[in-house]
């Protein structure tokens, strides 16, 4: 099986230049490590598990290519939370570096590993390729790097893979946590489409229409079965992992995360910035704190339709607005010590007040109905987002993601705080009435106060 839509995507990577998305595809490792690096050597680098799966394989095809190894493959231990900090990205570096300018790394990985070879490799100006292992996340094509350092996660700036392989037959013999993980990072796309939307509408950040459908298009179609992904059916998987390459690529395309990730991804971001799960075995995966973040986001996105945004009084919410000084108070009574300066930085980045406001609020009004029509097209419910991440097997509520409901409720204000992007978060913000919607939520009869818990 060979991906169309994945081909046609690699035509505007800005720095993946082949994929090998099919059955068997650990098979043509060497032959793909050739056409892509044809005077390199290579470095394999792996994990216990993630070689287990094909690690031999790999090096099989490696060497039936003709392509030089450096040294015998370097495996990390196969329990993440031995090797998931910035530590070990230092230690790779390292081992790397006196190996020669003409090493390429080829990991074999999903999620954090595949950082880790991503990140050590471009601080060194290197390329680099990987082999999947699971169809768990979006990252795989995508450039930055998702890193923990004293316990803080946080995304870095490194190019993605040159050459990317990936194996369906691999994939679907994955752990079912990690499919599980990939569907939850992936189900974020539809309430990040309508946040896509609404900066549109308002004239923030056009919507690129080709960029859209590299992550919309088959979007839905790669989500409408999760019984069956859960099922670790091979063509479901194929069409999860085919659907967070295409994000990946998207991102490349758009040379931003803006089409993969909304406010759904920034309840993640908080939670990671926190350092939650990181030190759980195994770690707490991005795509699990992503799901719940999606079911909050749609209901966020829920109750902010529901509201009369095209009869604003306009100066009674520029009266009423914070001042600077009052909303970076906020900010700071909020955030943890290690996150409060850029949160400030960003949240001071997006308020407006006075004539600036008013111009806002001005285009909110008139944008309305066309953000309402567009938005609801486009979302699903909250509570068909929570069916959808059940039958997948992932988390869909706070408690199984060990998120206490206090904290739960107060990262619907910390998530608008810690990134520049504009969401469904900034136009409750804009109009004042965030705080009024995240009540309404939590109330005896709201979408949350009704499901206190994931069994309700």
């Amino acid at each position: 099986m060979s991906s169309e839509l994945i081909q046609t995507a690699l035509k505007t990577a800005t720095e993946t230049r082949e994929i090998a998305f099919e059955k068997g595809a650990v098979k043509k490792t060497g032959e793909v490590f050739k056409r892509v690096f044809p005077d390199k050597k290579v470095l394999v680098v792996a994990d216990g598990n993630t070689f287990a799966a094909c690690g031999d394989e790999v090096v099989k095809s490696l060497e039936e290519a003709g392509v030089e190894a450096v040294a015998e493959p370097y495996v990390f231990p196969g329990t993440p939370t031995l090797y998931a900090g910035y530590e070990n990205v230092e230690i790779l570096r390292d081992y790397i570096k006196p190996l020669g300018d003409d090493v390429v790394v080829c990991s074999i990985a999903s999620g954090t590993l595949n950082d880790i070879a991503k990140l050590a490799s471009g601080e060194l100006g290197r390329e680099y390729m990987n082999v999947c292992t699971a169809a768990s996340v979006d990252g795989y094509a995508s450039f930055g790097a998702s890193i923990a350092r004293d316990g803080f996660k946080i995304t870095r700036e490194c190019p993605a893979p040159a050459a990317l392989i990936a194996d369906l037959d691999v994939m679907a013999e994955a752990p079912q946590r990690l499919t599980a993980t990939g569907y939850g990072d992936l189900i974020e796309k539809i309430p990040a489409g309508a946040d896509w939307i609404l900066a549109d509408e308002l004239g923030i950040e056009p919507i690129d229409d080709y960029v859209w459908s590299l992550v919309q298009g088959p979007l839905r179609d790669t989500l409408n079965n999760p019984e069956a992904i859960a099922a670790g059916d091979v063509d479901e998987i194929a069409k999860l992992g085919e659907g967070n390459i295409m994000s990946g690529l998207a991102m490349q395309a758009a040379q931003s995360s803006r089409p993969a990730s909304g406010a759904g991804h920034q309840f993640s971001h908080v939670w990671e910035m926190e350092g939650h799960g990181l030190d759980w075995e195994p770690p707490l995966s991005h795509g699990f704190k992503v799901g719940v973040g999606t079911v909050a986001s749609c209901a966020i996105w829920e109750e902010t339709l529901k509201l009369d945004l095209e009869n604003l009084d306009i100066e009674k919410i520029v009266a009423e607005t914070p001042t600077k000084e009052e909303v970076e108070a906020r900010v700071r009574s909020m955030q943890i010590d290690r996150i409060v300066e850029d949160a400030v930085t960003h949240t001071l980045g997006k308020h407006l007040e006075g004539d600036a406001l008013r111009e806002r609020l001005t285009k909110i009004k008139e944008a309305w109905p066309a953000i309402k029509e567009r938005c609801e097209k486009q979302l699903v419910s909250a509570q068909e987002a929570w069916d959808m991440l059940r039958k997948a097997g992932a988390p869909y509520h706070p408690e199984m993601i060990e998120i206490d409901w206090d904290r739960f409720r107060e990262t619907h204000i910390k998530a608008q705080q810690i990134r520049p992007r504009y969401t469904v978060l900034d136009v409750l913000t804009d109009v004042n009435m965030l705080d009024e919607v995240v009540d309404r939520l939590f109330a005896e009869d709201g979408f949350w106060g009704q499901h206190r818990h994931p069994e309700n």
